[in-house]
């Protein structure tokens, strides 16, 4: 105990666990139980802000009543203007939360999927070893507003971002087609996502063959189709334009990143074709870097694969050489065994000569 003492409780060991990124893990431990506990402060102490959820609830009921012309459906705060996936995870939401009226289910329910995206993002993280910890714990300690998001105003972008994330994990893990399944079922949930479509397409192109970008691209049309297959029917064109409108404009008051501007600009068609081409020259941009990444990517992956099977290979042949040698041994004894029990079959015969 004295010798494990000394070599962590000092300062050295400490400045590692803040500094280096192979001590993530207990880190993310720590914090882990701090969320828990910070959230349920949270739910506790801290009065709910209706901004969407009756809304959602509404468009849901729709649903329910049998409504699939997506112009009919509506809210509060005006038309449905989310894919198909939302409307069958918020239904499922209505009927765990006494249709819709009990909002404190809602938060914890909301509590657990937030501790599940924390898990996906502490494993890539883990993965990665790229992130020291003390970033970490910064980011966790200011992040007044996902917190906000997730237990205080029950919005759809958890629920995204929580597929996404868990598409993420999978495809770090050379698991593609199950990868693009949650990815579209991400978007299936808010169309935003597919703002991470561009990278993902050069991911596929640089970690697979133009086949298997086929399929992956297949897998997510078909969920698409699958998952809008109702409201396709009820009314294709009110489905597509509801759901996946990119002329859409928001208001004013709910924006973060722009409330500096004045609400005239803000809603100006002009600005946001601005931003959408501001967007496309990023990603042109940084294209010949994110294909140089990614493709070293795939090269350490092909490397990493080949080693592992040397390791594997290596492994089954000590093993052979293990049992060839356990069989040797097992030889031996039996030899050794039947030459003590001639001997003993000797001494019986001389003593009764004898």
């Amino acid at each position: 105990m004295a010798k494990n003492l000394k070599k962590y409780l000092n300062l050295n060991f400490l400045k590692r666990l803040i500094f280096e990124p192979q001590y993530l893990t207990p880190i993310c431990a720590l914090l882990f139980v701090f969320e828990v506990i910070l959230n349920v402060f949270i739910i506790e102490r801290i009065r709910y802000t209706e901004i969407d959820w009756i809304a959602y609830m509404q468009e849901v009921e729709g649903f329910l009543n049998g409504t699939l012309d997506y112009k009919e459906l509506k809210g509060d705060t005006g038309p449905l203007v989310y894919p198909a996936g939302f409307v069958y995870i918020y239904t499922a939401f209505y009927y765990l939360t006494n249709n819709g009226r009990n909002i404190y289910v809602a938060q914890y329910m909301f509590l657990v999927l937030y501790l599940i995206q924390t898990l996906l993002v502490y494993r890539i993280f883990i993965k990665t070893l790229k992130l020291p910890p003390y970033a970490l714990i910064l980011v966790t300690l200011t992040s007044y507003r996902i917190h906000s998001i997730y237990v205080l105003r029950l919005f759809n972008d958890p629920i995204a971002v929580l597929l996404f994330y868990v598409s993420l994990n999978l495809f770090i893990s050379d698991k593609w087609r199950l990868g693009s399944l949650f990815y579209s079922l991400a978007v299936s949930v808010k169309m935003n996502i597919l703002l991470y479509a561009p990278c993902l397409l050069v991911a596929y192109l640089t970690n697979l063959s133009y086949v298997e970008t086929f399929y992956n691209l297949s897998v997510c049309g078909l969920v698409q189709l699958i998952l809008g297959l109702p409201f396709l029917y009820g009314n294709a064109y009110s489905y597509l334009k509801g759901s996946f409108d990119l002329g859409r404009v928001f208001l004013h008051k709910w924006t973060v990143n722009y409330r500096f501007l004045p609400e005239d600009a803000f809603v100006n068609p002009s600005f946001h074709l601005f931003l959408l081409g501001v967007h496309v020259i990023l990603l042109l941009s940084f294209l010949p870097h994110i294909r140089k990444y990614l493709s070293s990517y795939a090269k350490l992956k092909v490397v990493t694969g080949e080693v592992r099977g040397q390791l594997k290979t290596e492994r089954q042949k000590r093993k052979k050489e293990n049992k060839t040698l356990s069989k040797k041994q097992k030889q031996v004894l039996d030899n050794l065994e039947e030459q003590l029990k001639s001997s003993g079959r000797e001494k019986e015969d001389a003593f009764e000569e004898t």
